[in-house]
């Protein structure tokens, strides 16, 4: 990527709004922007100082555009090595006018900037020193988080509490390395300048860091991406109605056709800062319907996949036959979290759910929730065992958590290594294999930081940023 020239791009979302913002970084970035802006005060953005603001107008004097005043606008200064990129970078705040904004970018384009790249404005933060790599795959978390969990561990990333962890590590392992390549240099001598024992207590107690990272990441996809809630149970149980209700708009169809639902419907939904990703299924039956087995497959399939399977049930049709329904539920649900939902339940009176109660509730081992999705009663006892069952009670917004398949690789990586120079310490092994060893550990640290990284990788993880970042 070309570092040199001098890049811009509209940083806030497309479309019209009440304002935008228009970024330039490069080294020329001060003196295109003079070419285009005047301001009030009558002096130039090259002579302004850093960190400060400058209204006036930008002024169009291409043929056949507007031969005027664009717009008024504000625009903040920032020098390097101090601003987001390491580069002086300007921001234009304009009247978020669509045909506004293009024209100050065509204006921009014409004097010699180049349009920004995805990612680009992130990019240079890295290759400038400012964010290692595993910081700035945090930004585009950050932007990306929809839930208060998401953006604490989005932002405790940013912030390089994961890098200090590897950082550390990486730092005792380079020292120990050293010691044994010198080693190496006097073999024929046969001194030892690294203590055996102390390198074999530091590797378990970086196997013992490492594991608990690695372990982690499977609550940091959690808590990245929603912990995914299926919807189960019989046609016409009220499965599509909950859905509604839970994403607070009309997604999916509710009939009192039995059948409606013959594939899988989806949508996020955030529950007092945690967010759930719920499944609404096929309602499981028998059926000659070739395209309603396909769904009920589908069901199972989902089943499988989810963290937390809600089990509804109509109180109106609750009978024996339910025994059946949860041989194909129960089995699959071992290692999950089972919720049942008595639905329906303003239909019954009291003598009605006491037999429900006492005769056929027992048969099913799960929290047990009785509502009415039509009149939402009950329903905030839903919430609290959803919230329950997804058990983050053991999360500290401290902790370091891994939420990056990227990182998550390079630390299972980075494990198997330390375990071999483990293993090749406790049997004796020569110097230069266990060095070999901790070179590969290091290497699979650095990869998550950008110690160590190549263009193909840096194209891959920068490509998915918006334009603007």
């Amino acid at each position: 990527m070309k570092t040199q020239n001098t890049i811009c791009a509209i940083s806030t979302p497309s479309g019209a709004g009440g304002i935008a913002v228009i970024r330039i970084s490069g080294r020329d970035a001060f003196s295109i922007v003079d070419k285009i802006f005047t301001a009030k005060s009558k002096q130039k953005i090259v002579d302004q100082k850093a960190y400060t603001l400058c209204f006036g107008t930008i002024d169009s004097p291409l043929e056949g555009r507007l031969g005027g005043a664009v717009d008024e606008v504000v625009v903040a200064v920032f020098r390097a090595p101090n601003s987001f990129t390491g580069e002086d970078t300007v921001e234009i705040s304009c009247h978020g006018s669509v045909f506004i904004q293009q024209e100050i970018l065509k204006l921009l384009l014409a004097n010699g900037c180049t349009l920004a790249q995805p990612g680009e404005f992130t990019q240079r933060a890295f290759l400038n020193g400012k964010m290692d790599l595993s910081q700035a795959e945090a930004v585009a978390d950050v932007i990306a988080s929809s839930s208060a969990a998401a953006h604490c561990l989005a932002m405790n990333q940013m912030r390089g509490g994961f890098s200090k962890e590897l950082f550390a590590l990486r730092t005792q392992l380079l020292n120990f390395v050293s010691l044994i390549e010198l080693e190496l240099d006097f073999s024929e001598e046969d001194v030892e300048f690294a203590d055996r024992m102390r390198l074999l207590e530091l590797a378990d107690t970086i196997t013992t860091t490492l594991l608990q990272l690695v372990n982690s990441f499977s609550l940091g996809n959690v808590l990245k991406n929603g912990i995914s809630v299926v919807i189960v149970g019989e046609t016409n149980v009220g499965k599509s109605t909950l859905l509604n209700y839970l994403l607070h708009e009309e997604k999916a169809i509710v009939s009192d056709i039995h059948g409606t639902t013959r594939d899988v419907i989806e949508d996020v939904v955030n529950i007092h800062g945690v967010s759930f990703r719920f499944i609404d299924t096929a309602g499981i039956r028998d059926t000659t319907d070739a395209i309603e087995s396909l769904g009920i497959e589908r069901t199972f399939q989902k089943i499988d996949q989810a963290s937390i399977v809600v089990w509804m049930i109509d109180a109106t049709q609750f009978n024996m036959e339910i025994d059946k329904l949860a041989d194909k539920i129960v089995p699959r649900t071992a290692d999950k979290k089972l919720l049942l939902l008595i639905n329906k339940i303003d239909k019954l009176n009291k003598e009605e759910q006491l037999i429900l109660e006492k005769e056929f509730l027992p048969q099913i081992q799960a929290e047990h929730i009785y509502l009415s999705i039509k009149y939402q009663q009950n329903t905030e006892k839903l919430e609290t065992a959803l919230l329950k069952a997804a058990d983050l009670t053991g999360y500290d917004e401290q902790d370091v958590i891994v939420s990056n398949v990227r990182h998550y690789e390079a630390l299972s990586n980075a494990l198997t290594s330390i375990q071999r120079v483990e293993d090749g310490l406790k049997s004796n092994l020569s110097g230069d294999f266990i060095s070999q060893d901790i070179r590969e550990c290091m290497h699979y640290l650095g990869e998550i930081t950008g110690e160590i990284s190549t263009d193909e990788v840096l194209r891959h993880i920068f490509g998915k940023f918006c334009v603007g970042k």
